[in-house]
């Protein structure tokens, strides 16, 4: 009898499985595109992409050439697959590039609204093989566009299940890809090359939450990974950076600036961090919305001034922020630890800027941050008169000027190692820093730092 059952059981599943339509395989060429980089391919490409979604899923192959585009709308339940030595060319002119790809969400750069690959409230995309998608950057913006268009790579808005693995990402002419109000995220072993313009920020995920990346290697004219929060009810959750490699001409992963919600459960662990002109981890919560529950592990910096960059301050960043300031609740529950920092090769004005820096407001502390088992090696180079600096408040006066950054402070940091300020709750365990050359300034300066706990680490000077 048992038999008899599972031969029908067996029946009935190949029954269904021949039932079942396959996924289907459309090479862009059987749809006209030539892939001579010059010829504009956008209906074949865009006509394959819709011949797979109406028949239920499948992929779309780009192969075997360099195939000129604008503007491309992806949909569920596809995968768009670049073989190996093929590339998605952006075009260099802003006309090919849509109008309805929704828009960026930073105040005053709406030359970034327009994207060369857009999905919307899709499922189930996934982007896969060893070929690569090039923004051209280098051309845009375009002589004689009023606009100064520079579009984005890709912008993915309220979408699911996404998948990124393998590709090269590269010349993009502003940001390489905003992921907004997505969930369930994967990107594994990617190469992000992002200096032919400026704004060249790798992966932005904005109000996104399960989100891993893993394996990828980043060299970017701007932050390499952005967490950001645009809304106060999509908050950025659950998000794993894992194994990567970061370059950057600024930070290598940032979280905040846009801080309109929530930040919480994150993850930054077995990264190395080399070359970057300002900061390995920059945190900025400036918007009204909490920050907490973060670790940040095994990690190795060479040649970054700023290891961790921390502020605490009021600033508006969204598009259509108002005139009235934003609220401050919490940032707390950050821990550092098992991270290597080697700045000893530093030279120039920069290598005076080097150290934590971790700063709040009066009356708005940052609260209870861990640093745990921290080696550093700074420049050196501070002078005696650098330590009596006082710096700048961030108050919203002082950043009426710019963004939260290191310039706002006024004057050299008076430590070389940490300086913390308006902070309750600091715990530094087996932490040494050191410089390679003199320095006048102290390794350690606390200012209105509250429950302090040093075990094995350098005792600060304390100001009021």
């Amino acid at each position: 009898m048992i038999h008899r059952l599972l031969l029908a059981f067996f029946l009935l599943t190949a029954l269904v499985r021949a039932a079942s339509p396959a996924a289907v395989i459309i090479d862009v060429r059987s749809l006209g595109a030539i892939g001579d980089g010059i010829t504009l391919d956008t209906k074949a490409i865009q006509a394959a992409i819709d011949r797979c979604h109406d028949a239920g899923g499948g992929t779309v192959v780009i192969a075997g050439g360099r195939f000129l585009t604008g503007t491309l709308y992806l949909k569920s339940n596809l995968c768009l697959r670049l073989e190996p030595g093929a590339v998605l060319l952006g075009s260099p002119h802003a006309a090919d590039y849509a109008t309805d790809t929704d828009r960026t969400m930073y105040r005053g750069e709406p030359h970034m609204d327009r994207c060369l690959i857009f999905a919307k409230d899709a499922d189930n995309i996934s982007f896969e093989g060893t070929g690569t998608i090039d923004g051209q950057g280098k051309l845009l913006p375009e002589a004689g566009d009023p606009q100064h268009n520079r579009p984005k790579l890709l912008r993915f808005l309220n979408c699911t299940r996404l998948r990124m693995r393998d590709l090269t990402l590269q010349a993009p002419a502003s940001w390489t890809t905003e992921w907004r109000y997505c969930s369930d995220i994967a990107i594994d072993g990617i190469t992000i090359f992002s200096r032919a313009n400026i704004n060249g920020d790798g992966l932005d995920f904005d109000g996104c939450t399960r989100v891993r990346v893993s394996n990828s290697t980043f060299d970017t004219s701007d932050d390499s990974i952005c967490l950001q929060t645009s809304l106060p009810d999509k908050p950025c959750r659950d998000v794993v950076i894992a194994n990567c490699h970061f370059c950057s001409r600024w930070a290598g992963v940032r979280i905040g600036l846009l801080s309109r919600g929530d930040f919480e459960n994150v993850v930054v662990t077995h990264c190395t961090f080399r070359d970057h002109n300002d900061s390995g981890l920059k945190i900025q919560m400036n918007e009204g919305a909490e920050m907490r529950n973060m670790v940040f592990t095994d990690l190795v910096m060479k040649n970054v001034p700023r290891p961790v960059f921390l502020t605490f301050c009021q600033k508006q960043a969204w598009v259509d922020a108002p005139s009235e300031l934003p609220p401050m609740k919490r940032v707390h529950g950050l821990l550092f630890a098992n991270i290597v920092v080697d700045d000893a090769d530093l030279t120039g004005p920069v290598a005076k800027t080097c150290g934590f820096q971790l700063t709040g407001v009066p009356g708005h502390p940052l609260e209870d941050l861990t640093f745990s088992n921290i080696t550093a090696t700074f420049p050196g180079g501070g002078s005696a008169e650098d330590a009596h600096n006082v710096l700048a408040e961030l108050t919203p006066e002082v950043l009426q000027r710019g963004w939260p950054e290191y310039s706002r402070f006024g004057a050299t940091v008076p430590a070389y190692g940490f300086y913390a300020r308006h902070v309750k709750g600091l715990t530094l365990r087996d932490v040494a820093v050191r410089t390679a050359g003199a320095d006048g300034r102290p390794a350690a300066m606390f200012i209105d730092v509250a429950e302090a706990k040093l075990s094995d680490a350098p005792e600060p000077v304390k100001t009021p």
